[in-house]
C-alpha cells in the first residue's frame, strides 16, 4: 500500500476510535447534566433524524468537491461540535436544548465524512496499481479495522470514566482525535479525492439545483438490482442488531442477573467480525464471492435464531460471535460489489442514500420491538426478530441480484 492508502486507514481509524470514545462519554454526560433518561432518548432521536436527512444531502457534495477536502472538513467540524460542550458547560451550563443544537451540528460532519472516506476507496486502489484483488483486500482490511476500534473505542471510554468520571473536559480527547485524523489526511494525494468530471449537461443540472442530483442518485439506486437489493439487505440487518442491542438483549442479561453480559455480546459481535474481515482479506480470489455471501447469509441466519430463542446466556453469547463470524467477510463482499457497480460519478449519492437508511432503519423497529417485549414478552419479540431475518435469508438467497456477485456487470445489472 501506497502513502495515500496509510493514510486514509490511519485517518480512518482515528475517527472512529474518537466516535467510540464518545459513544460511551457522550450518553453519560447527558444523563448526569440532565438527570433525565427521556432526554438521551430525545437527543439520539433528534440526531439520528438530521443525520439521516444530510447523509441524503451530504451524497451531492461529495459528488461535486474533493472528496479528501470533504473528509478534512467533516472532521473539523465533528471536532469541533464535540469540543464546543465542555466550554458551553464552563461558561453556560450544558442543558437538553444545547446538546441538541451541538449533536445537529456533529451530524453535518459526521455524515458527509462517512460517505466521503466510502467514495475514496476505488481512487486509492487506483493511485496504488490497481492490482487485481487490491479494492477488496482494502476493504477487507478496513472492516478488521473497524471490528477492532469498535471494541477499543467503547473500552478508552469506559476506562477515562473510571479515571476521571463523567466530565465535559475528557470530551477534549475526542475532539482531539477528530483532529488529528483530518490532519492525517492531508498526506493523502489530493488525487485520491478526485471527482469524475460530468458531461456539460449534468453539469449544468447539478448547478441549477440539488434536486436533479439527488433524484439522479434515486434513480440509479432504484433501478439497480444489486445495489438495491445490499440497501434494502443491509438496512434491515442493521435495524435488527440495534432492536437486539438496545432493547431484548439488555433486558434479558438484566432478567438473569447478568447485566454485563449484555456488552460481552455486542463485543462478541465485533470481535468475531474482526476475525473473519482479517480471513476475508488474506483469501482475497481463492474464495468466490457467492460462496461468502451464503455463508454469511446462513450464518446471520442461525445465529439470530438463537439469539431470539433466549434459551441461555451463554448460548447468546456464543451466537453473537458465530454472527460476528460468518457476517465479516459478507458485509465486505456487499461493500466491494457496490462500489464496483456504482459510476463514480454517482457513488456519492447511492453512498449517502445508503448510509441514511441505515440511520434510519432502526428508528421503524425500536418502538415497535419495545412494544412487543413489553407487552408480549422478552422471548416473543425475540422470535418476531428471528422470524424476520430468517424470512431475510430465504429472499436473498433467491433473489437473482445476489447470484451475480462473481460476474458483476454493472451495465447488465442496470434496469431502466
Amino acid at each position: 500500500m501506497g502513502r495515500s492508502t496509510w493514510a486514509y486507514l490511519g485517518s480512518y481509524s482515528l475517527s472512529l476510535l474518537g466516535n467510540g470514545v464518545a459513544s460511551v462519554l457522550f450518553p453519560l454526560l447527558v444523563l448526569a447534566q440532565t438527570g433525565d433518561i427521556l432526554a438521551a432518548g430525545i437527543l439520539a432521536s433528534v440526531t439520528a433524524a438530521v443525520a439521516a436527512v444530510v447523509g441524503v444531502l451530504a451524497g451531492v457534495i461529495v459528488d461535486l468537491v474533493n472528496r479528501r477536502t470533504v473528509s478534512i472538513v467533516s472532521d473539523v467540524l465533528s471536532a469541533v461540535s464535540v469540543a464546543a460542550l465542555p466550554v458551553v458547560d464552563a461558561l453556560w451550563g450544558l442543558n437538553l436544548t444545547w446538546f441538541i443544537v451541538l449533536g445537529v451540528l456533529g451530524s453535518f460532519g459526521d455524515m458527509p465524512g462517512m460517505t466521503a472516506r466510502e467514495t475514496l476507496l476505488p481512487r486509492l486502489v487506483e493511485l496504488d496499481g490497481g492490482k487485481p484483488g487490491a479494492l477488496e483486500r482494502l476493504v477487507g482490511v478496513r472492516e478488521a479495522l473497524a471490528g477492532a476500534l469498535v471494541l477499543v473505542g467503547p473500552g478508552l471510554g469506559g476506562l477515562l470514566v473510571w479515571l476521571v468520571g463523567v466530565n465535559s473536559a475528557t470530551l477534549f480527547i475526542t475532539a482531539g482525535m477528530s483532529v488529528a485524523a483530518a490532519l492525517l489526511s492531508f498526506a493523502m494525494s489530493s488525487r485520491a479525492g478526485e471527482v469524475t468530471r460530468r458531461d456539460g449537461a449534468a453539469a449544468r443540472a447539478g448547478v441549477r439545483t440539488v434536486v436533479s442530483d439527488l433524484v439522479a442518485g434515486w434513480r440509479f439506486l432504484l433501478g439497480h438490482r444489486l445495489v438495491l437489493g445490499v440497501s434494502m439487505l443491509s438496512a434491515v440487518l442493521i435495524a435488527v442488531i440495534v432492536a437486539l442491542q438496545t432493547t431484548i438483549m439488555p433486558a434479558y442479561f438484566t432478567s438473569e442477573n447478568l447485566p454485563e453480559f449484555s456488552g460481552f455480546a455486542a463485543m462478541g459481535i465485533a470481535g468475531g467480525s474482526l476475525v473473519s474481515a482479517a480471513i476475508y482479506a488474506a483469501t482475497v480470489g481463492k474464495v468466490s464471492r457467492r460462496t461468502w455471501f451464503v455463508v454469511g447469509m446462513v450464518g446471520v441466519g442461525i445465529g439470530f435464531s438463537v439469539i431470539g430463542l433466549l434459551a441461555a446466556p451463554w448460548l447468546v453469547l456464543a451466537a453473537a460471535v458465530f454472527i460476528g463470524l460468518t457476517n465479516g467477510p459478507m458485509s465486505a463482499v456487499l461493500g466491494v460489489a457496490t462500489i464496483e457497480a456504482t459510476p463514480d460519478q454517482l457513488r456519492g449519492r447511492v453512498l449517502g442514500v445508503q448510509n441514511a437508511l441505515m440511520l434510519a432503519a432502526p428508528a421503524l423497529t425500536a418502538a415497535p420491538i419495545a412494544a412487543i417485549a413489553s407487552g408480549r414478552g422478552l422471548k416473543t419479540a425475540g422470535i418476531g426478530l428471528a422470524v424476520v431475518i430468517v424470512l431475510t435469508v430465504i429472499v436473498a438467497l433467491c433473489a437473482p441480484a445476489f447470484r451475480s456477485l462473481d460476474r458483476l456487470n454493472p451495465a447488465a445489472e442496470a434496469e431502466g
